[in-house]
């Protein structure tokens, strides 16, 4: 039953009426802002839950859930770690999340700082170059070291001829966690880099003042007020160095070398007859553990605000003045975007390009169209690219109206659970994408009516939907945070109810932040795949699961022709959608 509640004129400071209040429908006695807040409460509670309980339920199961009966029993915990090559896939899991982890710091910190806080020659060039890789999938990242680096690469053989042998072995633990390392700094360069821009220089000037030189500032002021986003973005590359299936998966397998990762994906879908009860125990086990990784972040972060250095007088920052070592720093940065990310996808390219890509044999000689012939001839190929366009224009756009109500309604509403509300947005951040994929097949196969959406789009959608939803809402959330409340508290003065603040006032001030989240989404769900070995159909498939049969099939040149399409596609709707970004700035 609809009603609608009939507001009483706005009473002005002196008492005297002024405009009459507009009237809002309310539902069974309810205004429309309190049902939208308990909505997205619903929907974000089902959407994150949906794919952790299967999972939980499975694992203390002794049949696979689609069976009728079963006891609930803590059987496929002990088979899983009594057996005999589990502890090795833990040792090697550890191993690589923690060189990832630190590798990627290393590269990153001193970057930040050098590229924000000194006198650094091609600077703003130079700090653009660090944040491209982010743009480009680690998965086919992955392929174009292993065309430069990998035991047959041209890079590899050049020095084999030249010094007569090869100083690094890309299939190895080290391998990895370098490849994985060169793709996540950039994440940490940004964190670190927004920090530094954002802070207060004065102590700086203070330290500057007591006489001490550039390095001692760097080392004594600069660095040591870095702890939270340092904190922050390891955390993160570690929840994802434990996640990612892609460079384990071309690298390790191999060579026998397996991480979690790769045990869920070997036996889960690669088995013929897979145990469901431990791959449930193994899920859960990777899922407790990335929590508790982002339970780690928030306590010691807990104290966060001793290195607030943002106050009300904020002086400019001076940059510092390195001498000749700003030269070697410079060289520095441009030896990683050159050999970590440059070579190796112009490597990719080339291969697509050619019948035959070996250092044996000139590639010019061997220049070719029928990669991409091949591509657009079978209907399958075709349909991946379209998929992956498809699922993340449509999921860039809905996550991202999720993720915007859902800040609207944890940052700047009175809603009793608005906390809640924030949690259930940032949670998936701590779900591996290969969870994700296992989580949502087992939801779907059991829940009434999940089959029609299971094997379809819709379904790839809402798994990438949910590993992309916390981006969305941290891009949207310091927007928010930066815009006054006197704003609301004037639209609720002249009548209008919590609802309607948005639509009059907000809308227009978030239009920026909104298409901020909208590239970053569309971005992070074209590069996904891992949760769509599980979820995807023959019809279904997207560009990454493709790449990933192709490569099996020794057809190389057809993923380095997919792989450059997806590269094209990110990169031509990131500079529309910049432009775009670029004339609304003024909201």
């Amino acid at each position: 039953m609809t009603t609608t509640r009939t507001e009483s004129a706005v009473q002005s400071p002196a008492g005297r009426s002024t405009l009459p209040a507009p009237k809002y429908p309310r539902v069974f006695g309810v205004g429309r802002g309190r049902l939208v807040q308990y909505g997205i409460l619903v929907l974000l509670a089902l959407f994150v839950l949906a794919p952790i309980v299967p999972i939980l339920f499975q694992s203390f199961r002794d049949r696979p859930l689609y069976e009728a009966g079963g006891l609930l029993t803590a059987g496929n915990y002990v088979k899983l770690f009594t057996d005999a090559g589990f502890g090795q896939v833990v040792l090697n899991t550890a191993i690589f999340a923690v060189g990832t982890t630190v590798l990627t710091l290393v590269i990153a910190i001193p970057m930040a700082v050098l590229v924000v806080r000194t006198r650094l020659p091609f600077g703003r060039l130079l700090g653009l170059s660090m944040q491209w890789p982010f743009f480009i999938s680690s998965l086919i990242l992955g392929f174009g070291w292993i065309t430069l680096y990998g035991p047959a690469g041209f890079i590899s053989v050049q020095l084999r001829e030249l010094l007569g042998f090869v100083p690094w072995n890309l299939y190895s633990l080290g391998g990895m966690a370098v490849t994985e390392a060169v793709g996540l700094a950039p994440i940490a360069y940004v964190f670190c880099a927004n920090a530094l821009r954002q802070s207060d220089a004065s102590l700086e000037s203070a330290a500057r003042v007591c006489g001490a030189g550039p390095v001692r500032i760097l080392f004594q002021v600069v660095v040591p007020m870095l702890r939270p986003p340092i904190v922050y973005s390891s955390i993160l590359i570690f929840s994802m160095s434990l996640e990612t299936l892609s460079v384990p998966l071309l690298y390790g397998t191999p060579v026998r070398i397996e991480v979690f990762s790769t045990f869920l994906y070997t036996n889960g879908l690669q088995s013929i007859q897979p145990d469901y009860g431990i791959l449930g125990a193994a899920s859960t086990l990777i899922l407790a553990v990335t929590i508790g990784t982002v339970a780690i972040q928030a306590k010691v972060l807990k104290n966060a605000q001793r290195f607030i250095s943002v106050r009300g007088k904020a002086t400019r920052p001076r940059l510092l003045d390195l001498g000749w070592i700003r030269w070697v720093a410079a060289a520095a940065i441009v030896i990683y975007v050159i050999f970590g990310a440059l070579l190796p996808i112009l490597g990719l390219v080339f291969r697509s390009f050619t019948m035959i890509f070996t250092p044996l044999q000139s590639p010019f000689e061997t220049l070719t169209l029928s990669n991409y012939q091949r591509v657009f001839t079978y209907p399958v190929y075709v349909q991946s690219i379209t998929n992956s366009v498809t699922v993340a224009a449509v999921g860039a756009v809905l996550v991202s109206v999720l993720a915007l109500l859902a800040v609207l309604v944890a940052r700047r509403s009175p809603f009793t659970f608005a906390r809640s509300v924030e949690y259930l947005a940032l949670a998936p951040q701590a779900m591996p994408g290969i969870i994700v994929g296992i989580g949502f097949f087992w939801a779907f196969a059991l829940t009434p009516g999940g089959g029609w959406v299971q094997g379809t789009l819709m379904a790839v959608i809402i798994a990438f939907g949910l590993r992309a939803l916390p981006t969305a809402f941290g891009s949207i959330a310091p927007a928010i945070m930066q815009i006054g409340r006197e704003l609301d508290d004037a639209a609720r003065t002249s009548g209008a109810d919590w609802f309607g603040t948005f639509f009059r006032i907000l809308r227009t001030l978030l239009r920026p932040a909104f298409v901020g989240a909208l590239i970053l989404v569309f971005v992070t769900m074209m590069k996904e795949y891992s949760a769509a070995l599980f979820l995807s159909s023959a019809n279904t498939g997207v560009i990454g699961t493709t790449m990933l049969d192709l490569w099996v099939q020794g057809n190389t040149g057809s993923v380095a022709a997919l792989a450059t399409l997806q590269i094209a596609i990110t990169a031509v709707f990131v500079a529309v959608a910049s432009m775009f970004m670029k004339g609304h700035t003024d909201a």
